[in-house]
């Protein structure tokens, strides 16, 4: 199954995709209320669609295929960590840490994105792509999840572009913290989610999903890759999540960026340094391929106006309390 969310003469529907048409669900029933009631009532709700029905998915406008409940994003492939940590000789340096256990951030829910959408990004000289997968959780929510029970909160999975403005991004990482306004701008989803039956025969002995990742610029292939080469499956990273901690449906939880060229910061790197290929800028198309789970596009527009400026940080006071004199009164 495929699950959208549209707007046909600006009204919101929501619904499945059904060969070259788009249909809503029975009973008005939302994405939200789909993923909450889990896979097997999707599937008996998808056995109620009449041949036929719908409207020709060409008449509609795609959106984001779900309001996620909240956004994690990992970083599991070693080869994109290796170009991200890369110094002026081209030189990488994955940091031990990273072999222990799949590090995530979150990231905004409020400004996410489908198919097609123009990005305005940040008053950025080095705006990047990630191309990326994220699993859609549904059902019941988990907490302290072994790796088997997690796989089963797995609904679907959908194209995912972390868009990154790298310049914001460095400067911030040096207090240690985030990334967060290099980042937190804007995130593509779509152009659907694709149901986890659809590609269950693609999961390998290992647990990993073997699908082919690819992204253009500018119908330019940059980079490609297998999601199979991911360091850790997805239900692990599942039950990473949920350790001392819950998740539950809607939640989005992305791979990280897939390696040889899965973002232009990993080129970057291994290039010392070198902005080949260059940077987004207005007008570009990037476009992400992955097989079975479609094509996700987004357009670079307008940069936004320089930032309202605030002021450094304030000195640090010396006392530590007020005077005696002070309490007294």
């Amino acid at each position: 199954m495929r699950i959208a969310r549209w707007t046909r003469e600006d009204v919101v529907e929501e619904g499945f995709v059904v060969g070259d048409r788009v249909v809503a669900f029975p009973d008005g029933r939302t994405v939200a209320e789909v993923l909450r009631a889990g896979l097997p009532a999707a599937q008996e709700l998808s056995a109620r669609i009449p041949d036929g029905a719908g409207v020709p998915l060409a008449e509609v406008t795609l959106l984001a295929p779900l309001v996620p409940a909240s956004v994690r994003d990992f970083a599991v492939f070693e080869e994109h960590v290796e170009g991200m940590s890369s110094d002026a000789d081209g030189v990488s340096h994955v940091p031990e840490a990273w072999y222990r256990s799949p590090t995530f951030y979150f990231t905004n829910p409020h400004a996410i994105h489908g198919t097609g959408e123009t990005i305005r990004p940040p008053a950025t000289e080095r705006l990047d792509y990630e191309l990326e997968v994220a699993v859609v959780l549904g059902g019941e929510p988990g907490e302290d999840l072994d790796v088997a029970t997690a796989a089963e909160h797995i609904f679907g999975y959908v194209i995912m572009n972390d868009w990154s403005a790298r310049d914001l991004q460095a400067a911030e990482m040096m207090v240690r913290l985030g990334p967060a306004k290099g980042k937190d701008f804007a995130t593509s989803l779509g152009p659907w989610i694709v149901t986890a039956d659809e590609v269950a025969d693609r999961v390998d002995a290992d647990g990993f999903l073997a699908l082919r990742a690819e992204v253009f610029v500018n119908g330019v292939l940059i980079g490609h890759d297998m999601l199979s080469n991911m360091g850790w499956t997805f239900p692990e990273l599942i039950s990473y999540a949920s350790r001392a901690s819950r998740v539950l449906p809607a939640d989005v939880l992305g791979s990280g960026t897939v390696g040889n060229g899965g973002c232009l910061g990993e080129l970057w790197g291994l290039a010392g340094g070198e902005l080949t290929p260059p940077p987004l800028v207005e007008g570009d198309v990037v476009t992400m391929r992955v097989e079975r789970l479609g094509e996700l596009t987004g357009v670079v527009g307008a940069k936004r106006a320089n930032p309202h400026l605030l002021p450094p940080a304030r000195p640090r006071p010396k006392p530590r309390a007020r005077s005696i004199a002070d309490l007294q009164r």
